[in-house]
């Protein structure tokens, strides 16, 4: 049996149960419902127009209830979409300056002296080590003292990042502090192999490992727009540490002794790193990415952020063979040991400048484009100055200077390319596992240039070797970062990126 319908809109499909969501508006469907045909023939059965005019306000009632919900759905989903992209970073808020932000530099650089003002100490350490405690070492085995410290210092960064992003930098700031003010302080009581090692690379290694992350993470909350130049201002204490420690230990070590000069080196990093734990803060809430300290492989799946790994590691292996072999380079040229530490005081003393201003620069001029710039002109020093220099100290000293300032720019600025991929709350997680993948050119770096210096049957063979690897080196990691900036922006050479 067929039920015919009472009235006339009851059979019109509009009227029948809507889901939220499919219809747009509700002035577009009620215009729809206004275009249908009146199939009532008497107007004047008030039951009959009654009974419409109660379909009729039911109906707008659900569907502007529809258009409501679909709105609000709409609304929400657009939220979460910005909240997955990294969008909702407080990009617009950056202080970009101002009392609590350069405190917060300050704070970064006090983290900085203690991590790369030792490493920029690497030659000096090298060439003690070599003629005392591991005087019967060959140089490829006390490479791997530093090579380690280096690894670990960058590796470990993988743990340190999400832990950074989820908690901030008080406690790591606290005992990273008090690991490498200890690693120094016990560095003087070490006088076999495994001693050093454990001491100077695990020790140290650990701490500089937890104070790292944070000291470029918490400028990455502060500036954006001037983060290139905030980072190389703090990033300017690898360069004091490396001109202050070297001619400290050249004068004191005749006088004092390798034990007390570093104690004394350690007691300067225990009032940095006091000054570091009451300036340091981050601004920006915990970031919501699930905590992991694993290594976050869906990143590589961005070819702008693996090019940009691969150039941190050929940077790596480029840029610490000659800060590691610059004073042995000179006393193996007739140079005495201890006036060969003035070479390494000159090469921190031209990156101090080669830290800031190409950190200046690229905020200008786009962060890829200078840092490709500078490797580039890293390998041209290296070829022009130190292959050519043998036994000539106005060539080294000339050599120590360019590339000083060359090179001062390469461990401020790739933080800086890093943090321009990701967003501010992201930073920890993307800049480790940047360093993770760097981590491997350092353990590498030392112990290869070791080895080409024992090849051949004469010392130069040897020495031409290790010089033409760093520079090879900086040519692939100068290619590297170009092609991430093509991938970006393509070849057109006035973009700025």
């Amino acid at each position: 049996m067929t039920q015919v319908p009472k009235h006339a809109d009851d059979s019109c499909l509009i009227n029948q149960t809507v889901p939220a969501g499919i219809l747009g508006s509700s002035s577009e469907h009620l215009d729809e419902k206004s275009q249908l045909p009146n199939l009532n023939p008497n107007p004047n059965e008030h039951s009959d127009t009654g009974g419409d005019d109660e379909n009729q306000a039911g109906y707008t009632h659900a569907v502007e209830n529809a258009a409501a919900s679909s709105s609000s759905s709409s609304s929400s989903s657009s939220e979460a979409g910005n909240d997955d992209n990294g969008d909702d970073d407080d990009d617009d808020d950056f202080p970009e300056g101002g009392l609590r932000a350069w405190l917060i530099v300050a704070s970064s650089f006090c983290c900085m002296i203690s991590v790369y003002g030792i490493i920029n100490c690497t030659a000096v350490f090298e060439s003690y080590f070599s003629t005392h405690q591991l005087v019967g070492y060959d140089s490829s085995t006390i490479g791997w003292i530093f090579s380690v410290y280096l690894f670990i210092v960058f590796f470990f960064g993988i743990q340190v990042g999400p832990v950074f992003d989820r908690y901030g930098p008080r406690w790591l700031v606290a005992i990273g502090s008090l690991l490498v003010v200890a690693s120094q302080l016990i560095l003087g009581l070490c006088e076999t192999y495994y001693q050093i090692l454990l001491t100077y690379s695990v020790l140290g290694g650990i701490g500089g490992a937890l104070l790292n992350i944070p000291a470029y993470g918490v400028i990455a909350h502060y500036f954006k727009a001037r983060r290139g130049f905030a980072t190389g201002v703090a990033a300017t204490a690898g360069s004091i540490g490396g001109i202050v420690f070297p001619i400290f230990l050249q004068a004191v070590i005749p006088k004092l002794g390798f034990a007390w000069s570093t104690r004394i080196i350690g007691f300067m990093l225990l009032f940095l790193s006091a000054i570091a734990n009451l300036l340091v803060r981050s601004r920006l809430p915990p970031s919501r990415h699930p905590y992991s300290v694993m290594p976050d492989w869906s990143l590589f799946r961005d070819l702008k952020f693996s090019f940009c790994c691969a150039g941190v590691w050929f940077m790596e292996w480029g840029i610490f063979t000659p800060l590691s072999y610059i004073v042995s380079y000179a006393a193996a040229h007739g140079q005495d040991p201890t006036d060969a530490y003035t070479l390494l005081a000159l090469l921190n003393a031209g990156s101090f400048l080669g830290r800031f201003l190409p950190g200046f620069l690229a905020d200008r001029w786009g962060r890829f484009n200078v840092i490709t710039v500078t490797n580039a002109l890293c390998v041209v020093t290296i070829l022009a100055f130190w292959l050519p220099a043998g036994d000539s100290r106005p060539m080294l000293i000339v050599f120590a200077v360019m590339f000083g300032f060359a090179s001062g720019s390469n461990l401020g600025l790739y933080p800086v390319c890093i943090g321009q991929l990701c967003g501010a709350r992201d930073y920890g997680r993307f800049f480790s596992t940047a360093m993770m993948v760097g981590s491997f050119g350092t353990l590498t770096s030392l112990p290869i240039a070791g080895a080409l210096l024992e090849i051949g049957s004469t010392p130069e063979q040897g020495w031409l070797a290790l010089i033409l690897f760093a520079a090879l080196s900086y040519a692939i990691a100068a290619s590297c970062f170009l092609g991430a900036r093509v991938l970006a922006v393509s070849w057109r050479v006035k973009e700025v990126y």
